[in-house]
C-alpha cells in the first residue's frame, strides 16, 4: 500500500515541486495547518444541532442554553470565514513565489539550450511550455492541495459526527462514499491524450499571434489577411473539437457523483426513519447525522470538476519537470578547461555534419587558420559557409572530426570561455528592445560610455548617435524596428568592437544592404577585421578580395583554396568563374544605369 502511495502522480508531482516550496515552507505549511479548523469547524456545527433540536422537537421548551446553539453556529462560521481567508492569502503568497522560481528555472533551463532545440520548436510551443504550464503547474497545484486538506479534514471530523450519531447509517454512507469515488479513478487516461491535443493547438494559436506580429509588413504587402483569418480559424476549430471532446470525456464525472450520492441520502433518510420510529437514534442525532452526511456529501459531489483541475495540474508538472529533466545536446564536458587566449591557429580537421542525420551538409571539410589571418569562404548557396561558422562557436556539434583552438577540441574547453573569444556579425542582426547603449553593452555588460563612444566612432555611427535627442538612451524598438538596415549592422558591428574578441565571424554582414549602407557598413568591418582572426562569408567577391586566404565550398567540400590572385590564375577554376560571372553581372547594372542617366538627360526639354 505504501508503495502504491510513492508511484502515485499526486506523491510523485508532490515531490518534485518540493524544492521548489522549501524555501517557503513555514508559510506552506501554515496555509495547511489552517485547513485543520477550516474544515473542523464543518463537524462542530453539525455536531452543535442534536442538543439543540432534541431540546426543541423532543422536550418541547427552548431554555437559555438553547439560543447559544444559533449563536454558536454564526460565530463558528465568521471564524471559519477569517481563516479561510488567512489560508487564502498565504496560498496566493506562496503559490506566487513557487511559480516565479518555477518560471526562472525554466528559462534558465531555455538559456542552455542549443540552436537545433529552437530549430525544431516554434514560438508558440515555447510560450506555453515555458510560461503556461508553469501558472498551470502551481496555481493548480497548490489551490487544489488546499482544497484538498480542508475537505479531508471537514471529511474526516463530519465522518467522526455519522459515527457518533449512528454506526448503522454511517456504514450505508460510507459504501455509498466508496462508489462515489470509483468513477474519478478512470478520468486520467481519458483525458491525458486530449489535454496534449490541446496544448498543441493552444500553442498554435500563440504562434499565430507572434507571426501576425514580426510579419505584418509581409501580410499587408502581399494582401495576406484572408489567408492568416482562414489559418487562424482552423486552429479555433480545432481547440472548439478538442475542449468538446474534453467536456465529453470528464464533464461527466460531477453529475455522476450526484446521483451516486443522491442513492446514499435517500437510503440514510429511508433507514434513519425505522431507526428514529425503533427509539435507535433521536430526531436530534438524525438532523445531526442529516446535516453532516450533507456537508459530507455536497464537495465531494463537486469533487469531480476538481479532480479534473488537478489532474491538469499534474500533466502541467510532468511537461514542466520533461523539459527541465532534458540535457542540453550541447554542454560542458565533464573536467572542461577554460580557453585562456588564441595564440597560434584554428583548425577544422576531417569535419563531418548534418542537420539530419541522413542528410550530409559538410564533407570531410580540413581548413587551417593562423592567428591574424583573414579566411573568406565563398560559394554557391546552400554549400555550407554558414554551417562551418556556426560549428566554431558550437552552436551545433560536429558529427565526426575535430574543431581545434591551439591544439584543443573545443568540445574540451568550457562553452563560456570558447564564445568569450568570439564576437559574431550575422546577416541579420538581433537586436533587444531597449536603448543603442543597452545593446551596445552586450558585448561587454561593464562597458564605460567612454568606451560605448569608441565602439560607436569605429562602427560610423558616431554622427547619427549625436544627433538623436536622446543619444546612447535612444529606444529603438523591439528588434530594432526603429533603425534602418544600414544602422543595425553597425549598432551589431559596435557590440562587436566593445567586446574585443580575437577571433570575428561576419556571415554575410552587408548582403541585405544597399550600396550606400554597405559602404559605410565595409569600412566599420575593416576597422573590426584589424589584428583579429576572421572567418568572413561574403555574397560578394569584391569585398574579400585582400582576404589571406579563400576558400571555395561548394555541396559541403572544398573545392579550392588560396589567395584571389592565386584562383584568379587557376585554369578553368571555380573561384575564376564565379568572379568573372560577378564582375559581368556588375558591368551590366552599370552600363544599364550609364543608358538610364543618358536617357534623363536627353529627354530634358530645351
Amino acid at each position: 500500500m505504501l508503495e502504491k502511495l510513492r508511484n502515485s502522480p499526486f506523491y510523485l508531482n508532490y515531490k518534485r515541486m518540493w524544492p521548489y516550496v522549501k524555501p517557503y515552507w513555514f508559510r506552506a505549511l501554515l496555509a495547511m495547518w489552517l485547513c485543520i479548523p477550516i474544515g473542523s469547524l464543518d463537524a462542530v456545527i453539525a455536531l452543535s444541532l442534536k442538543p439543540y433540536m432534541d431540546m426543541v422537537l423532543i422536550e418541547k421548551s427552548v431554555g437559555t442554553s438553547a439560543w447559544y446553539a444559533p449563536l454558536f453556529i454564526i460565530g463558528f462560521t465568521i471564524g471559519q470565514g477569517a481563516l479561510t481567508y488567512l489560508a487564502t492569502y498565504l496560498n496566493v503568497w506562496v503559490g506566487s513565489h513557487v511559480t516565479n522560481d518555477l518560471k526562472m528555472s525554466l528559462y534558465s533551463k531555455l538559456l542552455t539550450f542549443e540552436t537545433s532545440f529552437f530549430d525544431r520548436q516554434n514560438s508558440g510551443d515555447i510560450v506555453f511550455r515555458f510560461n503556461n504550464d508553469a501558472d498551470l503547474a502551481c496555481s493548480g497545484l497548490l489551490s487544489n492541495l488546499r482544497l484538498f486538506l480542508s475537505r479531508l479534514f471537514s471529511s474526516l471530523s463530519l465522518i467522526g459526527v455519522l459515527f457518533y450519531n449512528s454506526w448503522q447509517l454511517s456504514l450505508i454512507a460510507m459504501i455509498v462514499l466508496g462508489c462515489t469515488f470509483y468513477p474519478m479513478t478512470r478520468v486520467r487516461n481519458m483525458i491525458k491524450t486530449i489535454m496534449k491535443q490541446t496544448v498543441a493547438s493552444s500553442s498554435q494559436t500563440i504562434t499565430a499571434y507572434n507571426e501576425t506580429f514580426s510579419g505584418n509588413r509581409t501580410i499587408m504587402a502581399y494582401n495576406y489577411q484572408p489567408q492568416q483569418k482562414e489559418k487562424f480559424s482552423k486552429i479555433l476549430a480545432s481547440l472548439f473539437r478538442l475542449n468538446i471532446k474534453m467536456t465529453q470525456r470528464s464533464s461527466w464525472l460531477s453529475p455522476v457523483m450526484h446521483i451516486t450520492a443522491s442513492f446514499g441520502i435517500a437510503a440514510t433518510i429511508g433507514y434513519g426513519s425505522h431507526l428514529i420510529l425503533t427509539n435507535q437514534l433521536t430526531p436530534g442525532g438524525f438532523v445531526s447525522f442529516i446535516s453532516a452526511l450533507l456537508m459530507l456529501y455536497t464537495p465531494i459531489k463537486n469533487l469531480g470538476n476538481n479532480f479534473n483541475s488537478v489532474q491538469f495540474s499534474f500533466m502541467a508538472i510532468e511537461r514542466v519537470f520533461e523539459i527541465l529533466d532534458t540535457p542540453p545536446a550541447i554542454r560542458n564536458k565533464e573536467n572542461a578547461t577554460e580557453l585562456k587566449s588564441v595564440n597560434r591557429d584554428i583548425e577544422f580537421r576531417n569535419v563531418c555534419f548534418g542537420y539530419r542525420p541522413d542528410v550530409p551538409v559538410l564533407k570531410n571539410i580540413s581548413l587551417k587558420a593562423d592567428v591574424g589571418q583573414s579566411i573568406a569562404l565563398v560559394g554557391n548557396s546552400g554549400g555550407g559557409k554558414s554551417t562551418i561558422v556556426s560549428l566554431l562557436p558550437r552552436f551545433y556539434d560536429v558529427d565526426t572530426g575535430q574543431i581545434l583552438i591551439d591544439g584543443t577540441d573545443i568540445r574540451d574547453v568550457t562553452l563560456t570561455s570558447l564564445r568569450d573569444k568570439m564576437a559574431i556579425v550575422f546577416q541579420d542582426n538581433f537586436l533587444f528592445a531597449g536603448t543603442i547603449r543597452d545593446n551596445v553593452r552586450i558585448g561587454k555588460p561593464d562597458a564605460s560610455d567612454e568606451e560605448i563612444w569608441k565602439a560607436l566612432d569605429m562602427a560610423y555611427l558616431t554622427d547619427f548617435v549625436s544627433s538623436l535627442a536622446e543619444g546612447l538612451d535612444t529606444y529603438i524598438g523591439e528588434r530594432g524596428i526603429l533603425l534602418s538596415g544600414g544602422q543595425k549592422q553597425r549598432v551589431a558591428i559596435a557590440r562587436a568592437f566593445i567586446k574585443d574578441a580575437p577571433i570575428i565571424i561576419l556571415d554575410e554582414a552587408t548582403s541585405a544592404l544597399d550600396n550606400k549602407s554597405e559602404a559605410v557598413v565595409q569600412k566599420a568591418i575593416e576597422n573590426l577585421m584589424k589584428n583579429k582572426t576572421v572567418f568572413v562569408i561574403a555574397h560578394r567577391l569584391s569585398t574579400i578580395r585582400n582576404a589571406d586566404r579563400i576558400v571555395v565550398i561548394n555541396e559541403g567540400e572544398i573545392m579550392e583554396t588560396g589567395s584571389h590572385e592565386e584562383l584568379m590564375n587557376t585554369e578553368n577554376g571555380v573561384y575564376k568563374a564565379l568572379y568573372n560571372a560577378q564582375f559581368k553581372s556588375s558591368e551590366k547594372k552599370q552600363e544599364r544605369k550609364t543608358e538610364s542617366d543618358s536617357i534623363q538627360i536627353n529627354d530634358k526639354p530645351d
